[in-house]
C-alpha cells in the first residue's frame, strides 16, 4: 500500500509541476492532463496547486504506513 500511494503521489507531483510551468510560460503543450480537461478551463492552475498539495498529502500517508 505504502508503494501505491507513493506512485500516485509522484504522479500527482508531476502532473501539479507541470501544470503550473505551462500555466506560467506556455510550455509543454499538451503534457499535462490538467490543460486537457474541458470543465478547468480557467481553473488549470488552481487544480494544479491543488494536485502538488495532493501529492505531498499522499507522500505524508505513505511516510505514515508500515513498510511492507
Amino acid at each position: 500500500m505504502k508503494r501505491i500511494l507513493e506512485l500516485f503521489g509522484c504522479v500527482a507531483l508531476v502532473q501539479g509541476a507541470l501544470g503550473l510551468v505551462h500555466g506560467i510560460t506556455g510550455r509543454p503543450h499538451g503534457w499535462g492532463l490538467v490543460q486537457r480537461l474541458g470543465f478547468l478551463d480557467g481553473y488549470e492552475s488552481y487544480a494544479s496547486v491543488a494536485l502538488l498539495v495532493l501529492a505531498f498529502a499522499l507522500f505524508a500517508a505513505a511516510g505514515s504506513r508500515k513498510p511492507g
